[in-house]
């Protein structure tokens, strides 16, 4: 009996020992790059949320505000995190300029390091021959479906500010162009209004008065079944604003997000426990636009894109490490994300011959409408 036990608490203790052996043989850590809550607020509350979810298998670090003349520090931030043996992959939302290089040296020491970009600033095409996975909104394929919301919002016509700054930008004036073609194909009106641009002399002040007194003009004119879209982020509150005072419709922002504009325009104050919390801040949207007779006429993406990508990224990052994925797998990737926005998304390659760009749409939430 004596021989037995002394084998069984011998046996016990291999037992416990190959467990802790496999338990530490898949441990790991995700490195998370993000911008400071004044920089980039959305992707900072995603990746406290992340933290709160993981704990330690997450190390969050932040890159300066000043990221244009600090690139050094960003490229230190991420080559930090890829000096510990235990970080199996890196994730760097927004990828400001500085995410290449730091990749790029990186490679030398640490080739098994799997990098996820969000937003990149640099280079698509060398983001794609550089990163692992990064991902970008597809502003070419927005140009249709922004059209469409409107129509499905009630639109008969479709309104499209900007300024000359903006429609020299090869992306921006492509969109614009498939909206137009995008509106006569479904039996909208195109129509094209110049602003003044934020950066000119009267700034953004300026630019959102003549928001402000110009919707009531083109109201009066083309009816209140009119929506309203333009390509400057400054302009998204007066835009939200001047819709509900007139009755038009507001499809989505240029850069389409519960925080954007939304807030500001409705005098919601997000409290503290409502900071990150994105279910909550699109209740208070819904309850405050409803309210104010909005029902049915103004939509936004159901998460903002930074707060998305953080997300998504740190879930395909995980299956990734652990066998459960790959990377190029289109229909995982959409997965995560429909996953983690909680509707359908759009998604394509950049390069359909080699790298995994992602190129995203997502689908709307319409306040007044759909549940919250």
């Amino acid at each position: 009996m004596k021989r037995f036990m002394i084998c069984l608490l011998v046996l016990t203790f291999l037992i416990g020992t190959i467990g802790i052996t496999g338990a530490a043989a898949t441990a790991y850590k995700i490195g998370l790059v993000t911008g400071t809550v004044s920089q980039g607020e959305d992707e900072y509350r995603a990746a406290e949320k992340m933290v709160a979810k993981y704990g330690d298998m997450i190390r969050h670090v932040t890159y300066p505000d000043n990221f244009m003349q600090e690139q050094e520090t960003t490229i230190a931030q991420i080559t930090g995190l890829a000096a510990d043996k235990d970080v199996k992959a890196i994730i760097v939302n927004q990828a400001v300029p500085g995410t290449v290089a730091a990749i790029r040296q990186v490679r030398e020491i640490r080739p098994d390091i799997i990098f996820l970009l969000g937003v990149p600033h640099e280079d698509p095409p060398l983001v794609n021959v550089t990163a692992d996975l990064a991902f970008e909104t597809d502003q070419e394929a927005r140009g249709v479906t922004i059209v469409n919301l409107a129509k499905q919002l009630g639109a008969k016509k479709f309104l499209h500010y900007s300024f000359p700054r903006h429609m020299s930008m090869e992306l921006l004036a492509k969109r614009a162009d498939i909206m137009k073609a995008e509106c006569k194909n479904i039996g909208l009106e195109f129509v094209f209004a110049t602003a003044p641009d934020p950066m000119g002399e009267s700034g953004i002040p300026g630019a959102q008065q003549f928001i402000l007194e110009d919707v009531p003009r083109q109201v009066e004119k083309y009816g209140k079944d009119i929506a309203l879209f333009s390509t400057n982020c400054g302009m998204q509150e007066a835009l939200i604003t001047a819709a509900l005072n007139t009755g038009a419709i507001f499809p989505e922002q240029c850069c389409p997000s519960p925080t954007h504009g939304y807030p500001a325009a409705l005098g919601l104050e997000i409290t503290d426990a409502m900071k990150g919390n994105i279910p909550a801040i699109l209740k208070a949207i819904n309850e405050a636009i409803v309210s104010k007779g909005g029902a049915g006429r103004f939509a936004t993406w159901p998460i903002p894109t930074n707060y998305l990508l953080v997300e998504a990224c740190v879930e395909i990052a995980r299956d990734t490490i652990e066998g459960k994925m790959t990377l190029d797998d289109m229909d995982a990737v959409k997965a995560r994300l429909e996953a983690a926005a909680g509707v359908s998304m759009g998604i394509s390659k950049l390069d359909k011959e080699k790298g995994n760009f992602y190129l995203i749409t997502s689908g709307s939430v319409i306040f007044g409408k759909d549940e919250f």
